[in-house]
């Protein structure tokens, strides 16, 4: 979850508090500041890098106005996404912020935010939402430049245990982890590693220098001050570590003995998987991490010791299966469990990472679902993916491929900027060693080409849309293009013309796979913002008001010149018609989310309007992907000699999907874990509506 949060929360050093000053900041623009228009820091600024593993992103930089102020500048390029920002902020007198305005606009549109206090008073307003409470806390911004939170950092660490007052609302407090040694530009430096509770639902991660001062955040992307981006990996992987310390102990405490004892689930409503079909006053029994007997309500005995589950009015489904979940940080994939996906697949996820979570898993030092691993591998190139494999030849392709199959992993994942001549001689290689093949389409290739160049595969909606992009978008489908081309031209399309429905018959010929994560264009085709996405609608009150600000109710892709919502409206409803015609034409789906994992029910719910049965829609999120990674003949169905991999929901799935929210036991390798249990462990206060 804390990659989503990246951009809102990312910190860095500031200098000392300034008092408030009586000049106003600008308030708040109602439409993007141009680049043009915002600040320029000075050739003495403090100067931070925004950075992964595959090299420098962006720059954040802070200084002193001649006012007493302070100025945030934030420019970044990921791939073709754009964040030009900047941010000016009065402190008070306590250090807490008087006032702060953003301007500029961000991946998710207009950054447009002003904060300020007025007569006892706290008042703030987004582009998606507006408030006020009582002054007296430290305001945490729905967004802004990451090293603007510096100070708040730094006010944490100095509260000690009686922490801080936040608004809109919450409290926070700082614990303090172990030290590391790196090298940077002047030489050695001490920097510990320090986690704050109240903002995220699980501990947030921060590194402070020798005065217990904001020094970096280690992130999905980092910020780092300049010269000491090298200690990248070095802090990572130390923040790692403290990581799996904590979420061991959790792993033992719901892996005990005692979980695995045998477990009785007596009238159910039963999802047969294999036959997609609801099957009412059912009961199951499971032992020694097996099914061993389904029959009729009531029919079975349960043995010694065993525990029995009264489930009336509840459905019990295979485990849940989310075909697109990268391997986030510990606390991700626990909040995971906690939702009922025991089995997933991440396409694209490090060597380092995935040797790493799979060992622990193994070990029961990590709670987290049986993982389906593949490694990106994209081209060197400044849009290449962060956390890829990057190649120059063909030659360092097929050593890529053979790398992944080395390291025991399921799959390769191509990226926007590979080569298209590579991709052949690549997928030859992968499939010669029983790896599958999927991704995105590379630049000036179309879907129908990498299909017939190997893939087994097309990975999100829109790389199936591109086969009816004009040649200047699929051109440049490594760039931002491969959204605002579909969004544009997609809702014009005819799927019944000859291009489009020869492609979707050439794919349910050969079976090609797609993993659709419709719920990622619903969130940024449809939506204006100030409203809860339909995918978190139901997780709101429970995860974070961060959280909710800054991504729940967030508005939508930013519109094109000349377009409206509703011209994006039509072209994710012309993409619903889509999944629907490739299913009813037999192409296999499977469903995925590219998210947190809680929008895997959005994703179904949508598949439900697009023509599938409630049925069919499960059967994506369990016995299709089951086959797909060729593990059908242990999981992904409920029945006798599979393992005991299964979802206690409350609700009846065959009628509401939404039920399958609701999770209220996990049953994950024999464990059997409570739901409740689960999601406060990972931070959740409460289950999903």
């Amino acid at each position: 979850m804390r990659q989503i949060l990246a951009a809102a929360l990312l910190a860095s050093t500031a200098l000392p508090a300034a008092h408030a000053h009586e000049t106003a900041a600008p308030a708040a623009a109602s439409t993007p500041v141009p680049k043009e228009d915002l600040l320029k820091p000075p050739a003495d600024a403090v100067r931070y890098l925004v950075v992964s593993e595959a090299g420098q992103h962006g720059t954040q930089w802070q200084w002193q106005l001649p006012d007493g102020r302070t100025a945030y500048r934030w420019s970044q390029e990921l791939r073709g996404w754009i964040t030009e920002m900047d941010q000016v902020t009065t402190f008070a007198a306590d250090g807490t912020i008087a006032a702060t305005t953003v301007r500029g606009v961000t991946m998710s549109g207009d950054a447009a935010e002003d904060y300020r206090v007025a007569g006892g008073r706290a008042i703030w307003k987004t582009a998606t939402d507006a408030g006020e409470a009582a002054a007296g806390g430290w305001y945490i911004p729905a967004g802004g430049v990451g090293i603007a939170n510096a100070p708040l950092i730094n006010a944490l660490a100095a509260a000690g245990d009686k922490g801080l007052n936040f608004l809109p609302s919450g409290k926070g407090r700082m614990s303090f982890g172990p030290t590391q040694v790196i090298q940077g530009p002047n030489g050695p430096k001490t920097v510990q590693l320090a986690f704050i509770s109240g903002i995220l639902p699980s501990p947030y991660p921060v590194w402070l220098d020798e005065q217990k001062r904001y020094f970096a955040d280690v992130s999905f992307l980092s910020v780092m001050p300049a010269g000491y981006e090298g200690a990248l990996r070095q802090l990572r992987d130390a923040q790692d570590a403290a990581t799996a310390d904590t979420v061991a102990a959790i792993a033992k405490r719901f892996q005990s003995p005692a979980a695995r004892a045998p477990v009785l689930f007596d009238n159910v409503r039963l999802f047969d998987a294999d036959k997609g079909v609801f099957l009412t006053d059912r009961a199951v029994l499971a032992q020694d991490g097996k099914i061993v007997a389904i029959g009729a309500a009531g029919s079975l005995k349960a043995p010694a010791g065993a525990q029995v589950i009264d489930g009336v009015g509840k459905t019990l489904v295979p485990g849940i299966w989310d075909s697109h979940l990268h391997i986030g940080d510990d606390w991700s994939v626990l909040s995971n469990m906690a939702n009922g996906i025991t089995s997933f697949r991440s396409p694209g996820t490090t060597f380092d990472r995935a040797v790493d979570a799979t060992k622990r898993r193994a070990a029961g030092t990590l709670l987290m679902g049986e993982p389906f691993i593949s490694v990106i591998i994209d081209k060197k190139d400044p849009l290449a993916a962060q956390g890829a494999e990057v190649v120059s030849s063909e030659a360092e392709t097929i050593a890529a491929v053979r790398r992944v199959k080395d390291a025991g992993l399921w799959g390769i994942k191509f990226y926007t900027s590979m080569n298209p001549a590579w991709i052949a001689p690549a997928a030859s290689e992968a499939h010669k060693l029983g790896l599958h093949v999927h991704g995105h389409v590379p630049a000036t290739m179309k879907p129908s080409e990498a299909v017939a160049a190997g893939y087994d595969e097309l990975t999100h909606l829109n790389f199936v849309v591109m086969e009816s992009m004009p040649r200047d978008v699929i051109d440049r489908a490594n760039t931002r293009q491969r959204m605002e081309g579909p969004a544009r031209y997609f809702k014009d399309v005819d799927l019944d013309a000859p291009l489009m429905s020869g492609f979707i018959a050439d794919l349910a010929k050969r079976k090609t796979l797609v993993d659709p994560t419709i719920v990622i264009f619903e969130g940024m085709l449809t939506q204006d913002g100030g409203k809860p996405h339909p995918a978190y609608a139901p997780y709101m009150g429970i995860v974070s008001p961060v959280i909710e600000r800054s991504n729940f109710i967030a508005g939508g892709y930013p519109l094109v010149e000349g377009l409206t919502r509703d011209d994006y409206r039509k072209s994710y409803a012309k993409m619903v018609e889509l999944v629907g015609r490739l299913h009813k034409a037999g192409v296999p789906i499977v469903a995925g989310t590219d998210g947190w994992g809680i929008e895997l029910v959005r994703e179904l719910e949508i598949y439900r309007q697009a023509g599938f049965t409630p049925a069919e829609a499960l059967q994506s999120a369990t016995i299709i992907p089951a086959r797909v990674v060729g593990a059908d003949k242990r999981t992904g169905s409920i029945a006798v000699g599979k393992e005991a991999d299964m979802v206690l929901v409350d609700g009846d799935a065959s009628t509401d999907l939404g039920a399958l929210r609701r999770v209220v036991t996990v049953v994950s390798d024999g464990y059997v874990m409570d739901a409740d249990a689960l999601r406060t462990a990972a931070g959740f206060s409460g289950r999903p509506k």
